[in-house]
Order: structure tokens, then sequence, then C-alpha cells
């Protein structure tokens, strides 16, 4: 990057290594309430997406002026931005600890990773994939024969069945797991080490799920010897549109483009008869055709070097005292279910799931946002069968992402989802705390109706 840049983003807002929140965007936003008034905003919904850390905020603002077209142009601008779009794949390789001959490939999302891994799989490739993943993780591989296991209920228990679905493949050919690092349901961590040890063992290899691992806890690529990993922007605190899928090359480099366009190709001639060949490149580039969202994939390393520096021991050591906080006050309330698969005791990451005895699930979540300005999410969190599972109803059942037709008052098979991270003051964990055992004991002050599938404040 040029001095002229470097100079304006050293002015960028550092956030200190320490037991307070991170610098985040939105911070003292207020909103209304309907019983009048209003309060600061808890955003509590950091597994949909989590706000901006002011440090991205801040580097991004003060490289826009020096924005351009990035690989097409001769001019300083340009070449200024070619230069910071590739320090950025670099800052991303460092962060997740890649392999030296490893591609970091820009996207738009984690389901745009998935897919475009899904797109360059070999022929007859094999795909394993838990029913408790995500729908990004679950639904990309239609042209793959497609293995999927049930969910476990401890850790071993699916590093067993994993290796049971392996074994007994037919015909024993390539093969890839599809595995979350951190459920965006019960924020549970999974076993993701000793999976890959099983995938590798047989034959097989694993892509890492880290939408809702990387924003919480260091990932390695080599630690894991995992042979991708996927990650969203906006759950990094970089919500501008951009994902990463980083890993080995060959199977990226042998498929064709997952778009075909500029940017993708190095060389295209007409033939005599016609048409035209096409020489694609073989790095990155060759899965990123079109002009590439800079701006985006330079949010995504600004968050990386500034969850660095802020150093994810203090970071993890933090987010536990709000998770302990947190799962302490809803066991205090016996008409709450916490939901998991592995137990109490699982590690996890600052996503919780309940529902809430007497509560439509969307009733209660309107209520928290109207009547106490908390923002969490009700529904199925694009995991239905996992949450299904969870709830005792059948895993195959269909419903929609949000809250089903269902009045205040009756029973829905949704549930509640709070998630937290390094922005998260304390005050916002303990206005929810308070507010869930004043609803549950008190009731709603406000009336509420079902308004096209949610439910909303009666005007």
């Amino acid at each position: 990057m040029s001095a002229t840049l470097n100079a304006a983003t050293a002015a960028a807002t550092v956030d200190p290594a320490c037991s307070e929140p991170l610098a985040v965007l939105g911070r003292d936003v207020t909103v209304p309430l309907v019983t009048g008034g209003e309060v600061t905003y808890a955003a509590l919904d950091y597994a949909a997406s989590a706000p901006a850390l002011q440090r991205v905020w801040d580097d991004v603002a003060a490289y826009a002026p020096y924005y351009g077209s990035v690989h097409r142009g001769a001019g300083y601008l340009s070449q200024l931005s070619t230069d910071l779009f590739e320090q950025s794949r670099a800052t991303v390789a460092e962060f997740l600890g890649c392999r030296p001959s490893d591609q970091v490939v820009f996207t738009r999302s984690t389901t745009d990773s998935l897919n475009l891994l899904a797109a360059v799989l070999p022929a007859d490739c094999q795909v394993f994939v838990f029913e408790t993943e995500h729908h990004a993780s679950l639904l990309p591989w239609t042209n793959a024969q497609v293995t999927y296991l049930n969910a476990p209920r401890t850790p071993d228990e699916a590093v067993a069945t994993l290796e049971r679905a392996l074994a007994d493949r037919d015909p024993y050919g390539p093969a890839l797991v599809c595995v979350t690092g951190a459920s965006n349901v019960t924020g549970e961590l999974w076993p993701v080490k000793e999976l890959a040890a099983a995938a590798h063992a047989h034959g097989a290899r694993i892509v890492l799920d880290a939408a809702q691992l990387a924003p919480h806890h260091p990932v390695s690529v080599q630690d894991l010897d995992v042979d991708w990993v996927a990650f969203s922007g906006h759950k990094l605190y970089a919500p501008f549109g951009s994902g990463v899928l980083a890993g080995r090359a060959d199977w990226l480099q042998q498929a064709e483009p997952y778009l075909a366009g500029g940017g993708a190709s190095r060389k295209v001639a007409r033939r005599e008869d016609g048409g035209v060949d096409v020489e694609w490149h073989t790095t990155a580039a060759r899965h990123e055709a079109g002009s590439p969202n800079v701006i985006g994939v330079y949010s995504i390393a600004s968050a990386c070097r500034a969850l660095t520096e802020a150093g994810f021991d203090t970071l993890v050591a933090r987010e536990q005292e709000l998770i302990g906080k947190v799962r302490a006050g809803l066991a205090e309330v016996p008409a709450v279910r916490v939901l998991s698969l592995f137990g109490d005791d699982a590690p996890r990451v600052g996503v919780i799931s309940f529902v809430v005895d007497g509560w439509n699930s969307s009733h209660f979540a309107a209520a928290l946002s109207a009547e106490y300005g908390i923002g969490v999410r009700d529904g199925l969190f694009c995991a239905h069968p996992l949450v299904r599972t969870l709830l005792g109803s059948e895993p195959q059942a269909q419903g929609e992402c949000g809250a089903p037709e269902a009045a205040p008052g009756e029973r829905s098979l949704n549930a509640i989802r709070v998630s937290f991270g390094a922005g998260t003051p304390d005050e916002h964990v303990d206005r929810f705390v308070h507010a869930v055992k004043e609803l549950v004991t008190d009731g709603a002050k406000w009336q509420y109706r079902t308004e096209e599938g949610r439910c909303v404040p009666a005007v």
C-alpha cells in the first residue's frame, strides 16, 4: 500500500486488548418503545450479521478516496487498489493459517463460497454432510451424490458416525465432508480436527464452514488440517457483501471457472471456425470473474487485523463470561428450555437458542424488541432439520426461515436465538436476561397480532 494510504489509515481507531467490548457501529443508536420513550438498541443477533467494527469503518473510510478498478488499469489509483486487494488476500491467508500452496478466493458470502466448491467437485464425488448444518452447507451439493448424516448427540458420536459412513461408501472415489465449526443454532463447537482426521483416514477431503467460528475463535487451516475453509465478512464485523473460500488449489484449478468473464481469462482468441479459444487463469482469479468488491475485501482484511490485534484469548475469555451470564439467567426461568446437541458442558460460542413454554417464539421476540429494544432472531435459523430435531418434531418436516403462521400464544415449531460477540456491552446481556424473566413472570405489556407471518405490535 502507498505511503499516502498508510498515513491515512494510521489514524483509524485501534481497540486495545482489554476486557471492554470492541467499538462497533450502532452502539449508540436509540429505538422507540411501544410503551413510550426510547432506549439504546441492544443488538443481540450477531449470528445473522455482526455490527461493523469501528476500526473496519475507519479503515474503509480512509481508503475510499483512493478507490480504483482492481487489475484493470495503469493509473495510480488502480495500481494502489490492486495492491490493496492482493495484500488483503495475504492478510486473510495469514489470519486463517493457510498453507503456502493454498488459494484464497474472494466470494460474496459463505453460501457463495460453498456453492463455488460444489461447482468444482470432481466427477462422481460423494459428499457427506450432517443434518445439523446451516442451509449454506446443507444444500449446494446438487450435482453430487450426497449422504446426509443424522444429528449426533456427542462429539465422539459425530466422529464415529462419519467414520462409518466413509468406510461404507461404494464406489470408493473422491469424497468431501462438509462440517460446521460452531453451530448457528446452539453455538456448540464441533470436533473439527477429529473429523478432519477421520475424513483423511478414509481418503476424503473436508471443508469447514467457519461462518460462526471465525468471529469468535482463531481458525487455522494447518492446525485443524482441513482442506478448505469458508466464511462471510458480514459475520466477521465487516458487513460489506464479501466472503472467502480458502484452501487447496487443485480442484479449483482443474474445474471450469465458477463465473465466465473478464478477470478469469488470461487469453481469448477467435478460431477460424468462428468460435473462441480461452485460456483461464490458474490462480484465484480463475473464480473471481468481473470487477471485484475491493471495499468488501479490504473490510474483511481490516477485521482480520483488528481481531488479531485485540487478541483472541482476551475476546474468548470475555465472551465466555457473557455466555455464562446468559445461561445462568435463563436457567433461573423454569419455562425456558435451551436447545443443545452436546449438553450443558459443551464448549460454545455466543449463540444460544431456546423456547419458552406458553409462548409463540415470534411473539416473544416481538415483545423483546417492542418493549425492551432488544433485537434477537426467531424462526428456524436456516437450519430447519436441526431445529426440528431439537424441538422434537420430524426433522424432515418443512418450514419457513421466518416465523410460521401462528398467532400470539399459540405454539409454533420455531425457536428464539440470542447471539453476541466482541462488541456486546454487558448492559445488553443484563437487559436481555431481565426482559426474559419479566416477560415470563408478568406477560407482555402490549397487544400483538400476526401480520404476513410475523408477530407485530397491534396499533
